[in-house]
């Protein structure tokens, strides 16, 4: 079967953090996450937005929990898109949350094959970023094993790299991964972290009490795992950290003119209570 933007629907969930996919692309929809402050809870963006879980989030007296969407709520998202012949389904790695589950459950419940689901072993902009290539093949007709070749791409040869301002908050979250070794000794030094295998894992410290460390240390890794070649994609995301996008985004301009900066988004609430305020990160591959 041949595959469109017109038969061809792609599903998220929210923690991809992009909250307007489907306002730009009519075939994306975005299934959220849930966050909880004791006993309320919300449908993260669609209830709670970044900026206000930010606010409530530092004003907090106990960490706020999140829990993965119902395979009900997929179900219902799947069923909303059943004019389209395939819908692929792309989540959060299995290895931090349960919603790759939840999605399966809902497609089995659904039947037939019109579902194929991928654990991009990601998150945030890593989603985010695969969504929008799959909709570049898309967009000139592609098949289920091209699409599965970019998916495993992305998996083996693209780039995540983020900071924090403190463990504190991956460790709360059980998170942490291999970064688990770093906690407690963070004075004055800053992380440098990636995901691996589906988890989150230490790559290099740097000292000094900002940002320009990090930055630095971002943009030698950039350079060295890219080419000054066509087809480098892009994406940022940040926890209330503004100032330093436009830092990060003139360090991947300079290092790599031909970049094209796709998405720069804002970690949303579920992404956020695991991450911390002040985290800064980056996505890219290059086709």
């Amino acid at each position: 079967m041949r595959l469109t933007n017109e038969n061809t629907a792609v599903v998220m969930d929210s923690t991809a953090d992009f909250p307007d996919a489907q306002e730009r692309f009519p075939n994306l929809r975005v299934v959220p996450l849930y966050v909880s402050f004791g006993a309320e809870t919300f449908r993260d963006y669609v209830e709670l937005d970044p900026h206000t879980f930010y606010a409530r989030l530092r004003s907090a007296s106990a960490t706020p929990t999140t829990s993965q969407p119902t395979p009900q709520d997929f179900l219902a998202t799947y069923e909303e898109l059943a004019g389209y012949e395939r819908i692929y389904s792309l989540h959060i790695s299995s290895r931090l949350s349960g919603t790759c589950g939840s999605a399966s459950l809902a497609a089995q419940e659904l039947g037939g094959d019109a579902v194929r689901l991928l654990d991009t072993e990601s998150v945030s902009v890593g989603i985010s970023m695969l969504a929008l290539g799959i909709r570049r093949l898309l967009e000139r007709g592609t098949s289920d094993a091209e699409i599965e070749a970019l998916a495993a791409s992305h998996r083996q040869r693209s780039g995540l790299l983020f900071t924090v301002d403190t463990l504190e908050f991956l460790a709360r979250g059980g998170r942490i991964g291999r970064a688990r070794a770093l906690a407690g000794s963070l004075l004055h030094v800053k992380p440098i972290l990636t995901i691996a295998d589906g988890e989150v894992v230490p790559l290099t410290r740097v000292r000094g009490r900002g940002r320009e460390k990090a930055l630095q240390e971002f943009r030698r890794r950039f350079e060295a795992a890219t080419t000054a070649a066509d087809g480098l994609h892009v994406g940022i995301a940040h926890a209330e950290a503004d100032d330093a996008v436009a830092q990060l985004r003139a360090l991947v301009l300079d290092a790599r003119p031909q970049t094209e900066i796709e998405l720069v988004t804002s970690l949303g609430a579920v992404v956020g209570t695991h991450a911390g305020p002040g985290t800064i990160g980056f996505f890219w591959f290059q086709d």
